[in-house]
């Protein structure tokens, strides 16, 4: 445990309720999306992040630091967002919570990366205004097409590449292997650049 997750534990431990403010002020939206991973509503979402904050709040005095803050905290929304799911039935089937459902899944040319990144800009991203690739429209077809991938291909990339976890806590937060990480990685990567390909080509 780092000399900061420990004193934020420390604060939470006391009742600092400015602690806890700025523990849900940081990770808020990023539960909330993670959470619409495995669930159908936002509703349902917002819902078992409530639940993970109570978690949070009631679990506290039995972390013992053998994980980040961080990593423990959002392991706790994929707990809660999972039942969630599996007991209103309305969220994915269950064989794509762990990963299986992307089994059949065709693979995607290696060749497009290397060591998990893209090996080189896309051909129609040639001559784009840097101020394009960055503006708010772009950064709206890149959430778009994470938001359409499936369950756990979304929540992958969205702690790897949105929230810069590193691939063992994503591995331990989903609870799957490496191998199965670096696969719902690559394939989520592919289908993003592919939707951002698509989208700067056809509007070069």
């Amino acid at each position: 445990m780092t000399d900061d997750d420990a004193a934020v534990v420390a604060a939470l431990r006391r009742g600092d309720e400015a602690a806890f403010a700025s523990l849900v002020g940081r990770y808020q939206a990023p539960l909330l999306r993670l959470a619409m991973a495995y669930v159908a509503t936002r509703e349902q979402a917002e819902d078992a992040v409530a639940e993970t904050w109570l978690g949070v709040l009631n679990g506290i005095d039995r972390f013992e630091g053998r994980s980040s803050l961080k990593t423990w905290i959002f392991r706790i929304l994929v707990n809660r967002a999972k039942t969630k799911g599996v007991r209103e039935h309305r969220s994915v089937p269950f064989s794509d919570l762990d990963g299986g459902g992307d089994e059949a899944e065709p693979s995607v040319d290696p060749a497009r990366f290397r060591g998990g990144a893209w090996s080189a800009p896309p051909a129609s991203w040639e001559g784009v205004p840097e101020e394009r690739l960055l503006s708010a429209e772009t950064r709206a077809v890149v959430e778009d097409a994470i938001a359409a991938l499936p369950a756990m291909q979304r929540a992958v990339i969205t702690l790897r590449d949105v929230r810069g976890f590193t691939a063992p806590e994503t591995c331990e937060v989903l609870d799957i292997t490496e191998a199965n990480q670096r696969v719902l990685l690559h394939r989520a990567r592919s289908k993003v650049r592919a939707r951002l390909e698509g989208y700067l080509g056809s509007a070069a």
